[in-house]
C-alpha cells in the first residue's frame, strides 16, 4: 500500500515547496536568472542520483535510452515554472492559482486521455468536469 501511495506523496510535498519557492521568488530577480539557478542545481543532483542508480549499464548506454518526450519534457518545465513565477508576480494567490491550473489541467488531461489514448470516461469523470468547472467559475467570481 506504501509503494502505491509513496509517488502520491513525493509529488504532493514537492509541489507544495515548489509552489512556495515559485511564489517566493524574489520580484526582483530576472526569473531566467532564478530558473537558470533551479535547473544547475536540479541538473547536479540529478546527475549524482543517475551515477549512484546506474548500476549495470555506463551512463552512456543509458542515455542512449531516452526520446524525444525528455526535451519536450524539459521545454514544458520551463513553461511551467515560468508561468508560476509570472502568476505569482502578476497577484495571483498562492492558494488559488495552482488550484485553477490543476483543475484545467486535469480536464484537459481526461480529454487527452480519451482523444489520443482511448481512454473511457465514466459518469462519475463527467459530473466531476461539471463540479470542477462550476468550481472554477465560484472561485473566480468576485
Amino acid at each position: 500500500m506504501l509503494t502505491y501511495f509513496f509517488p502520491i506523496i513525493i509529488v504532493v510535498l514537492s509541489n507544495t515547496f515548489y509552489h512556495i519557492s515559485s511564489k517566493s521568488t524574489s520580484q526582483y530577480a530576472n526569473s531566467f536568472a532564478s530558473l537558470f539557478i533551479t535547473y544547475t542545481v536540479a541538473a547536479i543532483i540529478t546527475f549524482v542520483l543517475l551515477l549512484i542508480n546506474t548500476r549495470f549499464k555506463s551512463v552512456f548506454q543509458t542515455f542512449q535510452q531516452v526520446n524525444w518526450a525528455s526535451f519536450v519534457l524539459g521545454i514544458a518545465i520551463i513553461g511551467l515554472e515560468f508561468g508560476y513565477i509570472q502568476a505569482y508576480r502578476v497577484g495571483w494567490n498562492i492558494s488559488i492559482c495552482s488550484l485553477i491550473c490543476s483543475i484545467t489541467l486535469g480536464i484537459i488531461l481526461l480529454l487527452v486521455g480519451i482523444l489520443i489514448y482511448h481512454e473511457q470516461m465514466t459518469k462519475q469523470q463527467f459530473l466531476g468536469i461539471i463540479f470542477c468547472l462550476i468550481g472554477i467559475f465560484f472561485i473566480n467570481k468576485k
